[in-house]
């Protein structure tokens, strides 16, 4: 009888560990969540990222989660945090890992937003930042990639338990209006639970970057739209002028760094939402991953049964 592998699991305890670490045990291995609190199964080891090497004796495979994510103010403690976590603490991992297969979470904002993003691929260039968040993974992965792990790169994760993207939207609905910068783009999101099944197979995969997301971009104003109803907000979409959106980031930024918090507005979001940005997935698929759920999917469940 062959033993079930055993998987460490970083960030057990946040949004797409949890999926990570759940989707693991379904698939019959035994779960090992590493983080500063527990996961939603298997066994905990306790690991601060920013200050210590994980304990990853008697694991098999190791899938990296974990991360300090946000928006922080250039020189604020939060961006320090952000480095200590993200770049350190992932070359403290990759020590603790040994020879052992690593999949390295990382995201979509390592690529370069100054040349065309119609169609991203995994030999984008990674520069040009527009936050510590962009710079931070785009720093940790190249030692994850130096280092032979497989590097999953997604867009915009959403699903059940996200605390972030949609909650984050929501929250911008004001007066009946929800503002978005410039007209209407293309852009690619990520399905937690694609993410997850990416993550289990990835360990066979070659090493190197994998980009991840759902498989068709998405109309951005159509799909905020769907956002929108499936949560019960009525909200009609305005559309604010580029330029005027750029300004109001750089200056809640300029706010920000003043008191070296986090900006309401920064051009990082509206860069993010003002471009088209479609990855090209095909790298993935060619190594047998299938993204099984969309946005449609999610908002179903959202919504729920519907009444006869």
């Amino acid at each position: 009888m062959t033993t079930p592998p055993r998987i460490a699991v970083t960030g057990a305890s946040g949004f797409c560990g949890g999926h990570v670490a759940r989707a693991a045990e379904s698939s019959g291995a035994r779960v090992v969540c590493v983080g500063r609190r527990p996961g939603p199964v298997g066994e905990f080891r306790y690991w601060d990222a920013a200050r210590s090497a994980p304990d990853l004796s008697g694991t098999d495979l190791v899938v990296h989660c974990a991360a300090a994510v946000g928006d922080p103010s250039p020189g604020s403690p939060a961006e320090a945090l952000m480095h200590a976590v993200n770049v350190e603490g992932t070359a403290r991992l990759l020590e603790a890992a040994g020879s052992r297969p690593v999949v390295w979470m990382s995201s979509a904002s390592v690529y370069d937003p100054r040349p065309g993003r119609d169609l991203i691929r995994e030999d984008h260039p990674r520069a040009g930042h527009l936050n510590a968040y962009g710079r931070s993974k785009a720093a940790g992965e190249t030692l994850a990639l130096d280092a032979g792990a497989v590097v999953l790169r997604p867009r915009a994760v959403y699903g059940p338990g996200d605390t972030q993207l949609l909650p984050r939207l929501l929250s911008r609905v004001r007066a009946g209006t929800l503002m978005l910068p410039g007209p209407d783009v293309w852009l690619s999101l990520t399905s937690v639970e694609n993410l997850a099944d990416a993550c289990m197979a990835a360990a066979g995969w070659p090493p190197g970057a994998y980009n991840i997301a759902d498989p068709e971009p998405y109309s951005r104003d159509a799909a905020v739209r769907d956002v929108l109803a499936a949560h019960g907000v009525a909200a009609r979409i305005r559309h604010l002028p580029l330029r005027v959106a750029q300004a109001a980031a750089r200056a809640a930024e300029a706010v920000a760094r003043r008191g070296r918090g986090e900006p309401v507005l920064s051009r990082y979001a509206v860069d993010q939402l003002a471009h088209t940005v479609v990855l090209d997935v095909t790298r993935a698929l060619e190594r047998g991953w299938t993204p099984r759920r969309t946005l449609a999917d999610h908002l179903a469940d959202v919504r729920g049964p519907e009444r006869p």
